[in-house]
């Protein structure tokens, strides 16, 4: 593990996940890498319970990791893996994440019950106890920005500053190539997942 990624959902993670496997040539633990292994969801479930996991059977074969759910147990994380930077991906500010968040991943609607689903045993008590421990009143959107801002300085502080990796989307391959210590790829930036992508994709699969 050569990347432990601290930065919450929607601060551009899937993009992030296709640059570091093209610059690592191995693959990047995401959110999405769940739905396809729900065998993984315990050990995420018990990790963000506190509870100490063996991150082997489902780390093993992944150069870093982006995204919730390990952004919630970024601490753990780091210390089963002590040798890996630590990538902190943000938005411009707290407003603007929310914004992307609650449009997409954190819907806080009347509608938005987070039912269980059959298809994914365990994903709904999984993602609910992970907001949970984001913040208990992470519906309301004082909160959860404050919360965000919470997340993330934490990460700065308790992260040496040799070992931490700040990234914002605009930023492209520098920060991370610097941190690698490896070449700027002669290609694009990878930009995926946008709000709009999210939520055509979520339509279509409900539809």
């Amino acid at each position: 593990m050569r990347i432990v990624g601290a930065g919450l959902g929607r601060t551009g993670t899937h993009s992030m996940k296709l640059a570091l496997e093209t610059l690592l040539g191995q693959p990047c633990y995401h959110m999405a890498e769940v739905f396809e292994h729900v065998d993984h969801v315990p050990t995420w479930h018990a990790a963000i319970r506190g509870e100490k996991v063996d991150w082997e059977p489902v780390l093993g074969p992944y150069a870093a990791i982006v995204d919730w759910p390990g952004a919630a147990v970024w601490r753990p994380l780091h210390e089963a893996h002590p040798e890996a930077l630590v990538l902190l991906s943000t938005r411009r500010d707290a407003a603007t994440w929310l914004k992307s968040a609650r449009a997409t991943i954190m819907g806080n609607s009347p509608e938005n019950k987070m039912e269980d689903d059959p298809n994914l045993p365990g994903f709904v008590p999984m993602v609910r106890d992970m907001f949970q421990l984001f913040d208990p009143n992470w519906r309301d959107d004082a909160a959860a920005m404050a919360a965000y801002d919470r997340h993330n300085g934490a990460v700065r502080r308790e992260v040496p500053a040799d070992r931490l990796i700040e990234w914002q989307a605009g930023d492209g391959w520098e920060p991370i190539c610097t941190a690698l210590d490896v070449p700027v790829p002669d290609e694009e930036f990878p930009h995926v997942n946008s709000t709009e992508e999210f939520l055509f994709r979520r339509d279509n699969q409900s539809s």
